[in-house]
């Protein structure tokens, strides 16, 4: 586990959900390692550490995306996908050249056509943009709809 995703990571939790961040809110090592075994994919620290941190809090990992389980990863195109959107448009991979990397870039699928794209970012950048545009943006007008 790399210690700065890692922190960054678990800040999450106090910071959207005003909750003091446990061990319980992610996977176990153990958890993790079975999950990867199933999965037979090698992970970069910065999406393990996402995993290790809040990979048991249902309200980060499928916030509005669905970030995988840790199970269900696969290699498809030349890239681990990890995440994709509730109508299955769209699909987020990092390339597998890039695995090895602590902070690979991310790509993102068009699913119709099978085209990727760059999203000009690191997995931890993009992940944290994500989630705060998921808490921040997403999230509040919604609330405000159902009023």
């Amino acid at each position: 586990m790399a210690e700065p995703f890692f922190s960054q990571f678990t800040s999450l939790v106090p910071k959207y959900f005003n909750e003091e961040w446990k061990p319980e809110d992610g996977l176990s090592r153990e958890e993790l390692d079975a999950d990867l075994a199933e999965s037979g994919v090698q992970l970069p620290a910065s999406l393990e550490s996402l995993y290790l941190a809040v990979g048991a809090v249902e309200d980060i990992m499928e916030a509005y995306y669905f970030i995988w389980d840790a199970d269900e990863l696969e290699i498809e195109d030349g890239f681990l996908l990890f995440m994709e959107d509730e109508d299955e448009r769209f699909t987020w991979g990092i390339p597998v050249g890039s695995l090895d990397v602590p902070d690979p870039l991310v790509c993102r699928r068009t699913n119709a056509k099978g085209t990727w794209s760059d999203m000009e970012g690191t997995l931890s950048e993009y992940l944290l943009d994500y989630f705060a545009w998921v808490f921040e943006d997403v999230a509040p007008a919604v609330e405000d709809d159902e009023e």
